[in-house]
């Protein structure tokens, strides 16, 4: 049967796909919507079946936080190209992504997936887009923090977020704060904010490896483990945000500066996700 311009369009508008493609569904589907839509999520499967093991290193993060600032939500949506980030079309599939994840709070990606998004699930929105565009795309992260101010920051990129949650502002204006202890993160990208926040497993590695550096360096059994403490302080330092040295100014740590800032103001938790 004889497929017109006008129902062509038509399917395109419900479903994104490419006029081609809106074209040949309906041609194998004799001209019903229903059937043809089905084809066109089929399609959508097979590519993204065949595009599993490709990787995702470009993408965009996206962030949103409540009214008082007291929650924010993160995703980062990967792609294979930084041509497809970029497109229009991607960047409103993220924020309807995170839309849906703002409205009802999923526990984690695999629930986010499951969420309602304009009729389908968020997992089928994926798959047909990815009908739609070629390529690989996913979810890289999902993230919820709550605290008593969540500052956000989205690196310059769009492919770096960072949620900070501060306490003890006593009602003083720490927005340029929480931006620069956010900055601080992307760039020094610290495993913890104190050293209690540290895995153990990893503490007791990082003592492990100073003991073999002592010994290999002929130092004396007796003092080995005094030793390795000093290097593991120094990996606190190094590694954890508040006692890492303040990037604009290195005469104060990052705990230090934002006593400076309100006595009492420190951070309370982080989260930091990067595609690519």
């Amino acid at each position: 049967m004889a497929i017109t311009a006008q129902e062509v369009n038509k399917l395109r508008k419900m479903t994104g796909a490419g006029m081609m493609d809106c074209k040949k569904a309906l041609v194998e589907a004799d001209g019903d919507f229903d059937k043809a839509i089905e084809i066109l999520r089929k399609k959508g499967q097979k590519v993204s079946e065949k595009r599993q093991d490709r990787e995702t290193t470009e993408g965009s993060v996206f962030i949103k936080t409540n009214d008082d600032s007291s929650k924010a939500f993160l995703i980062a949506l990967g792609c294979e190209t930084d041509f497809v980030a970029k497109n229009e079309e991607f960047t409103s599939l993220g924020q309807s992504i995170l839309d849906a994840a703002y409205n009802e709070s999923p526990a984690d990606v695999a629930a986010l997936k499951a969420t309602s998004l304009n009729g389908l699930t968020v997992e089928d929105k994926l798959v047909e887009f990815i009908g739609k565009i070629g390529e690989k795309i996913h979810i890289v992260a999902y993230e919820v923090l709550e605290g008593e101010t969540v500052v956000p920051y989205i690196h310059s990129n769009s492919k770096l977020g960072v949620l900070v949650a501060l306490k003890g502002a006593n009602g003083a204006d720490i927005d340029d704060a929480g931006k620069d202890v956010a900055m601080q993160i992307a760039a020094m990208n610290p495993v913890g904010v104190d050293k209690d926040d540290v895995d153990p497993t990893v503490v007791e590695k990082e003592k492990q490896i100073g003991r073999e550096q002592a010994l290999a360096e002929g130092k004396p059994e007796n003092i080995v483990d005094k030793i390795a403490e000093g290097k593991l302080n120094k990996f606190f330092k190094d590694n954890t945000l508040l006692n890492q040295a303040f990037v604009k100014d290195n005469s104060m740590t990052i705990a230090k500066y934002l006593d400076s800032v309100q006595k009492g103001l420190t951070v309370s938790a982080f989260k930091r996700v990067s595609i690519g």
